[in-house]
Order: structure tokens, then sequence, then C-alpha cells
């Protein structure tokens, strides 16, 4: 059979035939020695899945994957762009988009001319800044397409931060968008971003969600969509980044940028502006293409180690000025930070373990805890349930022999985990409680400094942590709100050393929740919040808990560089009696009656735009309703 005979018989619809040729070409085309240098620090950096699916995404393009379906669905069409062209809001302000030039690429340049052109709210100015060593004719010739563009020629080069501050002299709008010289912006983007203005009267500061493009903007692919604002994921790293816009009046306070941190400019002045306000907007959209190229951040994070290194010294001037004492380190992850708080005095810590018989899965627990914990002013309070085997009570009189533990009876029969811990909770005396499964092991030995310095701070309720199944697959990092109808664990058996969705699992995040398995509160916490429901015997009581925490005003942090291993139900077994099912839908029930309006507005520490289906942060296949 011949070649052309095969691809037929392989791919009878002409479109699919096509394609696949494409992909073919695209593929041989991508192959040389930089590319080889790119696939091999991918794999080391990110582990061989997550450069695999890089470079599906890379040879498929946008047919036939789940961005490109989202595409299709969700993003506005002429007709629809027709009418954004004709709206007129309430509050039509005018936005100052900034943009520093070096040596910028002229058909890059023209793009992002004709970008803003284009756009389907006219009310915007651009204001360049060029420090290129000498003029070039090609893009005076373009500014002149249209009086809406401000340009100035430097004659020396200020570096980023200076030609972007000489940028904002020009500026006259009410509100300021900052733009690279290589990105791009969609027709509808300023659209969406004045009619966020116009719903929150308040706001201050918006950004957007964003993809890549390749080369020439035809090509998208990693979209990233965002969560909402969250202070610790923000310190972690600037996911935050494009597209960023100011109300004139904060840029102003803030001084423009500063050159010392060229490279995370940005990150600084975003940071520095959570200092001055809470007024805070996420436009859950794809509004910016983030352009790859030769050198670029977008293609290669470590292209520029500076960068990384002016961001972490960005965070770290930042704690120091909300008085907050930090250790921040950015060795372990590419692009991102380890923020250790110190920990202020010698605070007890109250270990809750509950524990029905199963003495060896116990002493695995607690002989972890004694062996590796390097923090001193802690207590183990092992909550006995109902126990029947006389080798458990053999294991407590012995382990009660250490001062540092005790053995608290449970006064009831049967299981109820958020009673047993209410329990335990009222009769531990510790200034922070850690509720621990007694199917763990700790991996972490600092893991209560790690804990307790994130806890001690005023506006954090709760801790949580990253835990290992025994075959080195991830149990939990975290808990999306929402998936399945209720909640579930973010990147469920995601192999360690793999990378799930931009690397979350392996980042200091704000989440809604994370597992009683470990985490770590107050111990005031627990009278503040009316204690665990229980209502919630088995299922469901953590995410309830923290909710009841996070409606209070506090952050949950998740913390990854806390790590254990958890041997999950061992002691319980699984739900799969008819009784012990019914029980299960009772509760879901509970939940979702008692969380009914969080649940329908939606996980602020997710995405409108990802599956409920997976808590692997899949691409919604559907009509978004924003």
């Amino acid at each position: 059979m011949s070649i052309k005979g095969l691809m037929i018989k392989l791919f009878p619809e002409g479109t699919k035939r096509r394609n696949f040729i494409r992909i073919i070409i695209r593929g041989i085309k991508s192959i040389n020695i930089k590319n080889f240098k790119l696939l091999k620090n991918s794999i080391k950096l990110y582990g061989f899945n997550y450069t695999f699916k890089k470079i599906k995404f890379f040879l498929t393009g946008n047919f036939e994957n789940e961005y490109g379906v989202w595409i299709a669905i969700n993003e506005p069409k002429k007709k629809e762009l027709e009418e954004q062209r004709k709206h007129k809001f309430k509050y039509e302000p005018k936005i100052s988009l900034v943009v520093p030039m070096y040596n910028t690429p002229i058909n890059f340049f023209k793009e992002l001319v004709d970008c803003l052109i284009n756009q389907t709210y006219s009310n915007w100015e651009l204001c360049l800044a060029d420090g290129s060593p000498e003029r070039n004719k090609k893009i005076e010739k373009i500014i002149s397409k249209d009086s809406r563009i401000k340009y100035n020629f430097l004659g020396v080069n200020k570096n980023i931060s200076g030609n972007t501050n000489e940028a904002l002299k020009m500026v006259t709008g009410d509100f300021i968008g900052l733009l690279d010289h290589d990105d791009l912006l969609l027709d509808f983007t300023l659209f969406e971003v004045v009619k966020a203005i116009n719903e929150n009267p308040d706001v201050e500061f918006l950004y957007t969600d964003e993809d890549k493009i390749y080369e020439t903007s035809s090509f998208r692919f990693n979209p990233y969509f965002k969560s909402d604002y969250g202070p610790d994921s923000l310190n972690c790293n600037n996911y935050i980044c494009h597209f960023s816009v100011f109300k004139k009046e904060l840029m102003d306070k803030l001084g423009g940028f500063r050159s010392e941190y060229d490279g995370a400019q940005d990150y600084d002045i975003i940071l520095r502006m959570t200092e001055i306000t809470q007024n805070i907007v996420h436009i859950p959209k794809i509004l910016y293409h983030w352009r790859v190229h030769k050198d670029s951040t977008a293609r290669v994070p470590e292209a520029k180690p500076y960068a990384q290194e002016a961001g972490r010294r960005a965070v770290e001037d930042h704690l120091k000025r909300i008085g907050l004492d930090a250790v921040v380190t950015s060795e372990k992850i590419v692009g991102a930070n380890e923020v250790e708080y110190k920990v202020i005095g010698n605070p007890k810590v109250s270990i809750m373990i509950p524990n029905k018989d199963e003495k060896e899965t116990l002493k695995t627990c607690v002989n972890s805890v004694l062996e590796k914990t390097t923090y001193d002013n802690f207590e183990i309070n092992i909550i006995e349930n109902n126990s029947e085997k006389e080798e458990t009570f053999e294991y407590y009189k012995e382990l009660e022999k250490n001062p540092k533990i005790h053995v608290l009876k449970y006064p009831e029969k049967g299981f109820n985990y958020s009673k047993i811990m209410n329990f335990g909770a009222r009769n531990s005396d510790g200034d922070f409680i850690v509720q621990l499964n007694n199917d763990t092991e700790l991996l972490t030995p600092d893991w209560l400094e790690k804990m307790i310095g994130y806890c001690q701070r005023k506006d954090v309720g709760c801790v949580g942590v990253s835990l290992y199944y025994p075959d080195d697959t991830l149990q939990h990092a975290g808990t999306i709100v929402g998936v399945g109808g209720v909640a579930g664990h973010r990147f469920l058996d995601l192999p360690r050393g793999e990378h799930g969705y931009f690397g979350k699992e392996s980042k200091i995040e704000n989440l809604s929740a994370v597992t009683a398995a470990c985490f770590m509160t107050k111990k005031s916490i627990y009278e503040e919040v009316g204690y665990m429901n229980e209502n919630l015997a088995v299922a469901f009581n953590d995410v309830d808990f923290c909710l009841r925490i996070r409606s209070k005003g506090y952050l949950i942090v998740y913390n990854p560089f806390v790590e254990l291993k958890h041997y999950e139900s061992k002691t319980r077994g699984y739900e799969d009696s008819p009784e012990k099912i019914k029980r299960f839908n009772k509760e879901i029930e509970e939940f979702q009656r008692t969380w009914k309006d969080f649940l329908k507005k939606g996980d602020p520490y997710y995405n409108i735009n990802l599956s409920c289906y997976s808590s692997h942060y899949n691409i919604r296949q559907d009509k978004v309703e924003y």
C-alpha cells in the first residue's frame, strides 16, 4: 500500500489528514540542537509526563486539543465583537497602555499596534518609551497610523524599569495597563477590563488569565487559568503577571518601577500594590498573549536567573515592609520561592492523633514524630476511640512513660471524627493544634517550625501539607471545593517528581481547604468557628471546618515543603457497606446544603474555566457562564 493510500485509510476525512501532515511537518522543523537541550532541561525540571504534554500541545496546535475546544466555544465571535464595539458603558475610563521598548522586532511591534487598533473598546492610548540605540524608521511609520499612540525615543537605554517610568510620564488615562513590547492583547481585552471596572467601582487593580503564543500570533497554547488573589500564592511566585491594570492614582502612590528589581520589576510593583490596597479584581478570562521566543522566560524559566533572584529579593523586602520575619529561598523550584517564617517565642503544639487499635500503624506514626521532629515544645495526645485489642492498651502504657505523650479516652461509642477531634481540642493545652491521622508517617523533620511560622500570623487560620501514598504518588496537595459536586484533592495520584498544572502541587498557595489528615490551627480557632461540624461524622468535615475558618476572614495555606506518607483508611476501612454509603450520601447532602452559595459561586482559588469533574485542572469543554 502506498503512503497516500495508508493516509487515506488512517484518516478518511480530509481535514484530519491535513492536520496530521501539519503535525509531522511541524515536528520535523522543530528538530535542532537547541530544542534537544530545551527538551533535556524540561525533563530535568518538570518530569517526563509534563514535558510530553507540552510537546503534544506544541505539535497539535489549536486543533484537536481541549484548549482549542475551549477557545471555539467560549471566545466571542465576529457578531459579538461588533456588539462590543457599539456598547456604551456607564463609565468609560481611558486605558493607558505603557510599553518599554528596546530593539523591538518590527514584526512584533506591528502586531502589537494592530491588536490595539482592533480593540472593541476604543478609549485607550499607547505610551511608548524607546531605549534603543538608534531610531527605527519602520517603527515610526507604524506609529503614525493612530493619533492615540505616543512615542518617546529616549536615545539611551534606561533598562526596563527606567524605560517604563519614562512611558508612565506620558500617561493621561484613568487606568494603566502594563504590556511587554513583544506580547499581545486579544481584540476584546480592554472591553472586558472596562466591564469589570464598571461592575466593581472601587477596584484599584485588575489582572487577567493568559496564554502563550509561539513566535507568530496564530499558535496559542499553555493557557494559565489563575486563582483569585492570595497573598501567600503571590509570595511564592508572580502568578498574577499578565495582564495587570492599575488605577492611575494607585500607580502614582507606588511611584513607578524600581531599577534594582529589573527582571522582576512587575513582581515588585504588584507586591507593593498589595500593601496599600485590597481592591483587587481577577478577571477569569484569557486576555493576554505572552510570546515565546529565543531566550524568553516564557520559553525557558531559567533563561534569566537574575530575574529569579530579583523576584526573591522583591518578596523578601515586601515581607520586611509589612513586619514579617522570614527567610525567602528560590533554589528548590524554578521560578518560585519558599517562604519560611521564623517562629516567635516557643509556643506549645498539641498533636492530636485519633486511634482505634492498629498498634503497628500508630507505632509508625508516633515513632516518626518522636524520632524526626526538630521542634521541642510539643505534646502528643492520642485520642483513644473504643479499641478492643489488649496489645493496643499495652502499647498505650508504654507510650505514656514518655512525658510528651498522653492518652485521652473518648467517652462515646462509635466513630464520629468531628466529635473525636472536638473532644481532643477541648482537652489539649497547646497554643497550636495539629490534627494528625494515625496512618501517617512524618518525612519532614522541621515540619512544626514550617507550620507554626505560617499559623502564628494573624491572618492565617489553618496550614496544610503534602501527603504521599506509599507508592510515592500524591494523595493530597490541597483541596478544590466543588470538584465532584463537593470537594476533591488536587493532583490525586500524581507521581512524585512530576508536575501538575503550572507546578501548583510544589508551590505554597492559598486554598479554600486542606485535609485534616495533617493540618495545624490555632487552638483559639476551634472556639471561634464553633468547632468541627459533628453532623459530618466521617466525610468532608475538614473541608467544612476550613470553610468556616475562611468565613471568619482567615487564610488557608497549603505548604508542600512539609511532607508525610499516608497509609490511608487502614483503621476505618472503606465506604463500601450499604450503611456507610447511606451515611456518606447524607453527609454530602449536609455539606451541599450548608455551603450551597459557595458551591454555586465557585472556589475562588480554582477557576471557573476549569473542570469540576477532575482535580487535575482540566479545561472545561462546555460554554462557561461567567
